[in-house]
């Protein structure tokens, strides 16, 4: 994740084919068709600007609009957590278990104050992991020790609080790099980069995994893999950093690996972003092979190409991450090869060299060519360090998404980087965000693409006015196989005949399923001596919806 805006007229404080031979989409098609055609009662929603302003997944009495402007019922809202050199989580190294997860919970506390509905969590930062792996050592960053067992599972751990309160985990991983230092002897013995050093050079004053290597991007591909199939998250993210940034007066030392495997390509330019695009599209493939609900995300850096350099670009003059890390992220989006894509555009609206409205409506173009959900990353650090002057800023890109959600193509929400910049609340930018376009909670959108699981309507089967507040009792009266992974709760003031689940403002709350078939969540929200009417829905894995219950009326 960059610390600063790279920018060229910015100073830095300012700033392949498959295996199989099918397509990604058509590979998804095949491998999800008989599961989403047996769904029942749930209806996907459509990827269009409809969707992104709010719309539900289409049930049977949800209305075409939305009856209150404020908010959005479905948006993706996250924060990074950032592990590489301690910058969030944890907040050093060599805490013990009890600190770290304490930590880790305050964290998911900040999210659900300011009503996030996601967290994209760094457990590979530097080829060691937060998470038990046959392939690469414990993090240095967890116990101070590369290769020390923590004593428990992060990643475990994580999912499990996370999933407590409903808040989709994405498992974020740097996939080249090795070491924030260069030397390899500084790494544990079993490490793979001492193991095979054949794999690995320096570069910048740190090590990195040669992306030309066909072996190097296997382990990788191995050890991300590994955290797929044994721990149940939402999603596997990258950010920016394939090959590395330039650094000034240094050439990345891959002459004798395009020697060796850059037979056909003209220029080592063009084989650097092929070895890219293949490690992209072949992990996009294994991660569905392995679980087919697992999204795949990546976070590139905002600028794929000025119009300067190329007609297809964007009226920018900065870096440019298809000729920088030679990461071709327009490419991948037209393909199909991610589920979503989050560029961070970490500039203010209005810099010349790097205008955040006309990012935008760029990435949106691009996006809505292909059924790539669009978030956009914002730098709420700047607003800590002050390159963000005007308090309004952050909420002012948030009313733009909304105007480009409905003029150029649909925008799915917003990612803040990071963590630690929330609670500061600098100049209030956080808070007025939530103010504006957070006054509710908000479903992740769904993907059509994903296999839907064959949720039912549940029963609102009581509500009853209790000590803390509202107690709402559900029963999920699907068969054992089609039992809801959550639950939205919806409600109007009044007793009523129904409940309309497509106004945003009627939502307040979402709850994760204990297993079984009777569920209950507390509204603590309630007024004392106010009559409610409540409806509920099901919600699968990927966040389809079903229709909503009977209404009922609290007592």
């Amino acid at each position: 994740m960059p610390a600063s805006a790279r920018t060229t007229s910015l100073p830095p404080a300012q700033l392949s084919g498959l295996r199989s031979g099918l397509g990604r989409r058509e590979f998804l098609t095949m491998a999800t068709a008989g599961t989403a055609a047996a769904a029942i009662s749930v209806t996907i929603a459509a990827l269009d600007p409809a969707t992104a302003l709010g719309a539900p997944a289409m049930t049977g009495n949800a209305a075409p609009e939305p009856s209150s402007g404020l908010g959005l019922k479905r948006e993706l809202r996250a924060m990074w957590i950032a592990s590489v050199v301690n910058i969030d989580w944890p907040s050093a190294s060599g805490l013990d278990a009890g600190t770290q997860q304490a930590e880790f919970l305050h964290w998911l506390d900040v999210a659900e104050e300011n009503r996030l509905n996601a967290v994209f969590v760094q457990v590979r930062p530097t080829a060691d992991a937060f998470y038990e792996s046959p392939y690469e050592p414990w993090s240095q960053y967890l116990t101070g020790t590369q290769g020390q067992d923590p004593g428990y599972d992060p990643l475990a751990f994580m999912v499990e609080e996370a999933h407590k309160r409903n808040i989709e985990l994405h498992a974020w991983f740097n996939p080249y790099r090795v070491s924030m230092q260069a030397d390899p002897a500084q790494l544990v013995p079993e490490h793979p980069a001492r193991r095979h050093p054949e794999w690995v050079w320096a570069y910048g004053g740190r090590l990195y995994f040669d992306p030309g290597v066909p072996e190097a991007q296997e382990h990788i591909q191995q050890a991300i893999l590994h955290a797929v199939e044994n721990y149940d998250i939402d999603g596997v993210h990258f950010d920016d950093y394939f090959y590395p940034y330039p650094v000034a007066g240094q050439a990345l030392p891959d002459a004798a690996t395009y020697e060796r495997y850059g037979a056909g390509f003209d220029t080592v330019e063009s084989w650097r972003r092929a070895n890219v695009d293949r490690f992209v599209e072949t992990m996009s493939v294994r991660i569905k092979e392995t679980k087919p609900w697992v999204k795949f995300g990546i976070s590139p850096f905002g600028i794929w190409r000025n119009s300067t350099t190329d007609p297809l670009g964007s009226e920018t003059r900065g870096s440019q991450s298809y000729d920088d890390q030679f990461a071709d992220t327009r490419k991948w989006v037209l393909k199909g090869w991610l589920d979503y894509v989050n560029p961070q555009i970490y500039w203010q609206i209005g810099l010349a060299v790097a205008d955040y409205a006309a990012l935008v409506p760029w990435w949106a173009a691009v996006a809505a060519q292909s059924g790539t959900q669009l978030y956009i990353g914002e730098a709420l650090y700047k607003m800590t360090s002050g390159v963000f002057t005007d308090p309004d800023e952050l909420t002012n890109h948030l009313d733009l998404c909304r105007e480009v959600s409905r003029d150029v193509g649909p925008i799915h929400g917003n990612v803040y980087y990071s963590a630690k910049h929330i609670p500061v609340d600098a100049q209030g930018g956080m808070s007025k965000v939530v103010e504006d376009h957070y006054q509710y909670p908000a479903l992740v959108p769904p993907m059509p693409h994903l296999p839907a699981e064959p949720v039912v309507t549940p029963v609102l089967a009581n509500v009853r006015a209790v000590r803390d507040g509202i107690r709402v009792h559900v029963a999920d009266i699907g068969t054992k196989e089609a039992r809801a992974t959550s639950f939205a709760v919806y409600r109007v003031a009044g007793s009523v005949s129904s409940v309309d689940t497509n106004d945003p403002a009627n939502l307040v709350g979402t709850f994760r399923s204990a297993g079984g078939r009777v569920q209950s969540w507390l509204d603590t929200s309630a007024r004392p001596g106010t009559a409610y009417t409540y409806a509920v829905t099901a919600l699968d894995r990927v966040w389809n919806e079903t229709d909503p219950s009977q209404p009922r009326s609290s007592r």
